[in-house]
């Protein structure tokens, strides 16, 4: 159970439109990461998602502690893929502490134009050389509901895709579907692909709570569904205030 709070552009927006500053974003988040610890009162399987712009401080601060820590690698917004550290991800990586997991945000959709495609797999694929060579773990989040229909196999598609160019990250972040059938076709495409996957996190956007149980309710039957990373869904009301 995971808090996403490493967003930076959409609190950038929030701070343009509301008249606050950056620095209370910081606050922000430091304020979420004790009511996060609150929430899990020192029992496992909690974990928080922050960046090192917004949230540096939360992001040192949670460091101290037993949560699981991600922290974002690509540049907000971007199609195709940039890194926000710059070109040499490798270097990057390498001053990250270990035990933080890099999650890149990939907004890939199989039917993309080919162009479009090699550029983002080629990203990706930087990426994956660089982790493996850095000694963290990975969490690649691949949205295509922004930019194309979704079917039943458009996310197991596009996963097939990145496996075939040898791309294994240790967990995927996926979006939220209500039906089995589309958690069947994904699942069974990791189980084939790669059996030592550690799983999927369940993104949420800003979908309400009982359509986000919806989907939970349907993913719950499969293995691999280890749980979720969600934020707007819970923050967004309350971070305008």
């Amino acid at each position: 159970m995971a808090l996403a709070i490493d967003h930076r552009s959409l609190f950038e927006d929030m701070v343009k439109r509301t008249g606050g500053s950056n620095e209370r974003v910081g606050a922000f988040k430091m304020l979420s990461l004790e009511a996060l610890r609150q929430v899990a009162d020192g029992r496992p399987g909690f974990g928080v998602l922050l960046d090192d712009r917004l949230g540096r401080d939360a992001l040192h601060a949670a460091m101290e502690g037993d949560l699981w820590v991600g922290r974002p690698v690509e540049l907000p917004g971007f199609r195709p893929l940039e890194f926000e550290p710059g070109l040499d991800i490798g270097g990057a990586l390498l001053e990250w502490p270990v035990n933080q997991v890099v999650k890149c945000l990939v907004f890939y959709h199989p039917d993309d134009p080919d162009e479009l495609c090699r550029a983002q797999e080629q990203k990706v694929c930087t990426l994956f050389e660089a982790y493996r060579r850095s000694g963290h773990e990975l969490l690649l989040e691949v949205i295509s509901g922004k930019h194309g229909k979704i079917e039943t196999d458009t996310i197991a598609r596009a996963l097939t895709r990145f496996y075939a160019l040898g791309v294994r990250p240790d967990w995927w972040k996926l979006e939220p579907a209500a039906d089995a059938a589309s958690w069947k076709t994904i699942t069974e495409t990791i189980a084939n692909r790669d059996p030592h996957c550690r799983g999927i996190r369940i993104l949420g956007f800003e979908t309400s709570q009982d359509e986000l149980l919806k989907s939970f309710e349907a993913a719950a039957a499969f293995d691999l569904v280890k749980g979720f990373a969600v934020g707007r869904t819970i923050f967004t009301d309350v971070t305008k205030a």
